[in-house]
């Protein structure tokens, strides 16, 4: 993992990632996770902090083309992003079909022609899409910082043990902070980044 670049305000070479804050995702929808609500509240003091320091925000969106798929289906209300984290125009937007939101898309294309070094991870779900794609740029040679308020999990199950979704998300974070991102609170995050 590279040396984490920030200590001071955010610069152009930062930017903001919020991945797959889709209406499934909510209460009602097909997937719901739990406080849903209360991440993507987070994620947004973000992007507000980002859209008004000018600094380039990117939407990651998942359509399920998989055979089975039973959430995210294409042209369904679930598959849109939630009305609190709306793109605005002339803000990029990745679709993508996998966890992994570097695979079979152009996000790293598009962070290259930005010249971004460094990104900020909002989204959901904490044990699969966020996880996945965190490793991903990692690997690829970026620091990452996750805001861990500005994610959300779920429940899961194995062999008759059931693991709680707030220890689902703590566990993957934990992984993740111990090789390949910095953990922070948005509040944090926000009052080291200058709000």
């Amino acid at each position: 993992m590279k040396p984490h670049p920030m200590e001071a305000p955010l610069d152009p070479t930062t930017a903001l990632l919020l991945i797959d804050i889709q209406n499934d995702y909510f209460p009602g929808g097909r997937a719901e996770l739990d406080h849903a609500d209360a991440a993507a509240a987070q994620a947004r003091a973000a992007l507000d902090h980002f859209r008004q320091h000018r600094l380039p925000v990117i939407h990651v969106r998942h359509i399920s083309v998989q055979p089975g798929a039973t959430f995210f289906l294409p042209n369904t209300p679930g598959s849109e992003t939630h009305p609190l984290i709306a793109p605005r125009p002339d803000e990029r937007v990745i679709l993508k079909h996998y966890p992994n939101s570097f695979r079979e898309t152009d996000l790293q294309k598009q962070l290259g022609a930005l010249g971004i070094k460094h990104l900020v991870v909002t989204g959901m779900m904490t044990l699969m899409c966020v996880d996945a794609t965190v490793r991903a740029a990692a690997d690829l040679g970026y620091s990452v910082t996750v805001l861990h308020d500005a994610c959300a999990a779920r429940a899961l199950e194995l062999n008759g043990v059931s693991v709680p979704a707030p220890q689902v998300h703590a566990a993957f974070l934990a992984a993740l902070g111990m090789a390949y991102a910095k953990l922070e609170g948005t509040s944090d995050f926000l009052a080291r980044a200058g709000r």
